[in-house]
């Protein structure tokens, strides 16, 4: 089913709330799904902490969000209590990395949403909408939300200003997810208990189904006078303060000098998100905690498994686990502040900031619930007294494998369990589990071949080449005859593309239709695609990339033009980003480009200039289709090339034209001569090409002003 839950986030822009019980494996899911997606992603979460072990970013940091409440109005608004939208407008002035970033976003994931405010998301929302300039919520991005909203919830110091335009402090109460299709999708099966009663009584708590708790059974588990002796207990407390009064009183009754071992800092890395202590105080014998799994891939331990310190080291920590006589040895490891970038291909990646090295452990006698997230313990302690809150109850619980393993300071009591109609209501009216597969099957396909078109248009080069046709109007250093015979050649070859991808899209659209009435074969909706992925790429690199490039070439580094260049550049380096990109593009699991079109596109200059090497090719004694198979280039380059030397009266034309077409442009020359490209092309017969049109000119000129 799993699989099924993968796929509807990779092949659909549905976004999607992923949630389940605790133990059912939410974090697992996100690590497995970063590993296979192909979409561009990032991660994020609410607190340091969270983000750290989520491996992502904070959204504050991410987004550059005020720490202060947001209230969604227009209406003036106490700047001391909250800020509303103008408030907010300001803090979106982004660095141009960052602009692209958040451009290239296709996914964004957001772990332990249970405690990311509502307004924060509505924050996220008005980021994303203004950066992307998409009015869609969330600029367009597919959203991935992940959590449990029975464990702990967010943490709202105002709560009466937030009340004004928010149901609750809950995501799912922002304005933004109101106005999407949000679907919820519950992991069910538990993996951390398989006690069927235990499982009852924790699925009651979490649901806030009083009734149905058996609390007698659960308070079988109280021993107010109970005493750990020997074995090793966790107590969960619900504040830090008590968590440190408990690990410190059971340190001092080790009597042995402690040691401490202070984390190695590197670059970047806010004290507020350190994963452990800075300066870890242990001794022999003192219970303690590991923070992670291992990381080696031996399995030796998982994030809360306990053991005792059995010898220290500068370098080293012996520790033998809890359960067994096993001793291992525990070295330092490395925590990674990160943030995101976009390299030269346009793909999200990572880059570490600062890193935190220290050992995975800390002591154990005591760990507060907030803390504990996540975390699965054998035996605990708890006093479910009246400083709990919301949540807490089922989440200290739901950390012990078993009901055995509990111990009860105080008793559960009808009083500290909460039912929140808001959640239920919330995640029955979304829930999609049932629909998953049908969702799937009615929206990949059309998600996947929108996802392909939207590659493969390219009817935003011709605006591009307009603008570049305007610039090179009003740049005088430039060569404007040149410009201008390029900017013809150019916007006919786009223009006519931009027809042809009209023609494909309503043809594909019609395939898929066909297909979903079972009246077609997806195998001829996919060789259509990869038909067009390569007729796109070869049209586009041979007929607008490369002679755009060579011209590049011819005016790089010329004075007066470096404005100019630095325009240029930024458009050819589009051009090269939209044909890898279609180098890239898959339809579901099928790569589309064939392997003979799959080179390298780069802006690299060669030293010799590509028209130098045809010509050079082509004075050696070799046709123009030889010339065109030994550079990997079309006839039409060939041509166009050639016609450079045609300007100088260095080609002989009679070996790329025929006769009788050079005779009727030559009547036509001197008898009733043309201006522009254009004007040539309507006159002369319809079988001239236009490149044929730019070499007769080029000769003729030539010939024109050697005579005068």
């Amino acid at each position: 089913m799993n699989n099924h839950f993968f796929d509807l986030i990779e092949y659909t822009n549905r976004s999607i709330f992923l949630t389940g019980k605790a133990g059912t494996g939410k974090t697992t899911f996100l690590n497995d799904f970063v590993k296979r997606t192909k979409k561009k992603h990032i991660v994020v979460a609410p607190t340091g902490i969270a983000a750290i072990n989520a491996g992502g970013v904070t959204i504050h940091s991410m987004f550059g969000l005020p720490l202060r409440t947001f209230l969604p109005t227009t209406d003036r608004i106490d700047t001391s209590l909250a800020n509303n939208i103008a408030d907010l407008m300001p803090h979106f002035k982004y660095r141009k990395d960052k602009l692209k970033l958040l451009r290239e976003v296709e996914v964004l994931i957001i772990d332990e949403v249970s405690m990311l405010r509502a307004d924060v998301l509505d924050m996220m929302d008005f980021s994303l909408r203004f950066i992307r300039r998409n009015s869609q919520r969330f600029g367009g991005v597919q959203m991935l939300f992940i959590g449990d909203l029975y464990q702990l919830p967010p943490v709202v110091r105002d709560e009466h200003i937030l009340k004004m335009f928010y149901n609750s402090p809950f995501f799912f109460d922002s304005h933004a997810i109101k106005e999407i299709p949000l679907l919820t999708i519950e992991l069910t099966k538990v993996y951390r208990q398989s006690d069927e009663s235990f499982l009852d009584i924790l699925n009651a708590i979490r649901d806030g189904d009083v009734r149905s708790i058996d609390f007698e059974h659960l308070n079988e588990r109280y021993d107010p006078a109970f005493e750990t002796g020997t074995e090793s207990y966790v107590y969960l407390c619900s504040h830090n303060r008590m968590a440190d009064e408990i690990n410190q009183e059971k340190l001092k009754e080790i009597k042995v000098d402690p040691s401490t071992f202070e984390a190695k800092l590197f670059g970047e890395f806010k004290e507020n998100q350190f994963p452990n202590e800075q300066f870890l105080e242990l001794k022999i014998g003192a219970q303690v905690m590991f923070i992670r799994n291992d990381i080696s891939g031996e399995k030796r331990y998982f994030n809360g498994k306990l053991g005792e310190i059995s010898a220290l080291d500068e370098n080293e920590i012996k520790v033998v686990l809890d359960g067994s006589e096993r001793e291992i040895t525990v070295k330092r490891e490395v925590w990674e502040q990160k943030k995101y970038f976009l390299d030269t291909d346009k793909n999200i990646k990572e880059e570490v900031l600062g890193s935190f090295e220290q050992f995975p452990i800390k002591l154990a006698w005591a760990v507060t619930i907030h803390k504990s997230q996540g975390l699965t313990f054998d035996k605990v302690i708890i006093d479910a007294g009246k400083s709990f809150t919301a949540g807490q109850v089922y989440v200290a619980l739901s950390r012990c494998r078993t009901l055995e393993g509990i111990v009860l300071k105080s008793k559960i009591t009808p009083e500290v369990i909460f039912k929140d109609n808001r959640i239920l209501q919330f995640q029955g009216s979304t829930l999609a589990n049932d629909n998953v597969e049908s969702i799937l099957n009615q929206e990949k396909y059309d998600y996947s071949i929108k996802k392909v078109l939207r590659t493969v248009d390219s009817r935003w080069i011709l605006n591009e080449v307009e603008e570049w046709n305007k610039l090179s109007i009003v740049t005088k250093s430039i060569d404007t005859v040149k410009t201008n015979q390029l900017y013809i050649q150019l916007k006919h070859e786009v223009t006519q593309l931009g027809k042809i991808f009209e023609k494909l899209e309503k043809v594909i659209s019609q395939k898929v239709n066909n297909f979903i009435d079972q009246k077609e074969e997806w195998s001829e909706i996919e060789a259509k695609t990869k038909g067009a992925v390569n007729f796109f790429f070869t049209e586009i690199r041979d007929k607008v990339f490369s002679p755009l490039k060579e011209f590049y070439a011819e005016i790089k580094g010329a004075k007066g033009l470096k404005q100019y260049n630095e325009e240029f550049r930024n458009w050819l380096e589009d051009i090269e980003e939209y044909l890898n990109s279609l180098k890239e593009a898959h339809l579901l699991e099928t790569k589309l480009l064939d392997e003979k079109n799959d080179k390298e596109v780069s802006m690299k200059i060669a030293k010799v200039p590509s028209q130098v090497l045809t010509f050079q090719l082509f004075e050696q004694g070799k046709t123009i289709a030889e010339v065109a198979f030994e550079r990997g280039l079309v006839k039409e380059t060939v041509i166009g090339h050639l016609a450079k030397f045609a300007e100088q009266g260095l080609l002989d034309i009679s070996r790329v034209i025929t006769s009788d077409k050079i005779k009727a442009f030559e009547d036509m020359f001197y008898k009733t001569p043309h201006e522009t490209l254009t004007e040539w092309k309507n006159a002369l017969p319809s079988n001239f090409e236009f490149n044929e049109i730019r070499i007769l000119i080029n000769h003729y000129n030539f010939k024109k002003e050697k005579n005068k």
